[in-house]
């Protein structure tokens, strides 16, 4: 659903998360479990992750709710380190970066997606998130020198906004939107290609493995939500079981466990591939919060939620060598 980066060489483009290991498929052995059916695992889990958000905000507070998913993911990702012996991150420079990508790619836009949830649906933050690659295209014109504009690439931005708008319902003024929960998930989207940026910038080439990287990114995003947390919510009273459980199924699999999919898939099949999860995550967010949640949808979200996939795939199109 989210992205979470580790240093690599080169940034995807997309709303879920992602290790960013920048490499091709993989020469070694093939997995038990055919890449497909993981792909399809993969976008089911992140494709929920917005319906689990909204039972968790039910009953605990949106940073209670962040600082748990976060605390369930880094201890998957804990075990997963232990399991490989892989070595921690080294340096303080290097520390200091994952610092500032873990606010920007995990506690900022986790915690953003909560408060957003309180007052709009999940179907819509589903939506929201899949803004990512537009507001990751516009940026990229102007931040990375390299990332060249083609005219494929920005039709598919001002196709993706035109979506957007579709979505939420502009040929009617925005009747009816919730305006302060719509911003909150449109800025949660757009964090994601700011970290991106940046950890492209300061992380690339530092010579961490995507596994490491990305637990000690989600460790620090957990210590700040830690130092976060008490200072804006009190104490709960009570620890109603159902949400409780959403909460930790977000964490354990929406975040721990999808990363670790997410890490074999990248070297497996590669980035280009991987990455096409994110164009599922609006549908299956779509479908589960109207079947589970009782959620209205009116023509204009599925319509415009189409528009702004098929601009979000223009927007990655590369141009041929």
């Amino acid at each position: 659903m989210t992205m979470t980066t580790a240093a690599a060489s080169t940034t995807p483009s997309t709303g879920s998360p992602s290790v960013a290991v920048a490499t091709g498929p993989s020469t070694g052995p093939r997995r038990a479990l055919d890449w497909r059916l993981r792909f399809g695992f993969l976008s089911l889990i992140w494709g929920f992750s917005f319906l689990l958000i909204k039972v968790g905000t039910q009953s605990y507070a949106p940073f209670q709710v962040t600082l748990g998913r976060l605390a369930f993911g880094t201890a998957v990702l804990a075990v997963a380190i232990a399991v490989k012996r892989e070595r921690l991150p080294r340096g303080a420079r290097t520390w200091a970066h994952l610092t500032v990508a873990a606010l920007l790619l995990n506690a900022l836009p986790f915690s953003l997606f909560a408060y957003a949830e309180l007052t709009i649906p999940s179907t819509l933050a589903g939506i929201c998130n899949a803004t990512s690659p537009l507001w990751g295209m516009a940026l990229s014109l102007v931040a990375l020198s390299e990332d060249r504009p083609t005219r494929v690439r920005v039709a598919g931005l001002g196709l993706g906004f035109l979506g957007v708008l579709t979505v939420l319902g502009a040929w009617q003024g925005f009747s009816g939107l919730d305006a302060r929960g719509t911003t909150l998930a449109l800025l949660a989207s757009l964090s994601y290609p700011i970290g991106w940026i940046y950890v492209r910038r300061t992380l690339a080439g530092s010579g961490g493995s995507a596994l490491s990287m990305t637990g000690a990114q989600l460790f620090l995003a957990t210590l700040q939500l830690a130092v976060v947390t008490p200072v804006f919510t009190t104490f709960p009273a009570r620890f109603p079981l159902l949400p409780l459980l959403a909460i930790a199924a977000l964490g354990a699999l929406g975040t721990g466990l999808a990363l670790l999919i997410q890490y074999g898939l990248v070297t497996e099949v590669g980035p280009t591939t991987a990455q096409m999860v994110t164009y599922f995550i609006p549908v299956i967010a779509t479908a589960a919060g109207v079947a589970l949640l009782g959620e209205s949808l009116t023509w204009s979200t599925p319509v415009g939620a189409v528009i702004v996939l098929a601009g979000a795939a223009l927007t990655q199109a590369r141009r041929r060598a």
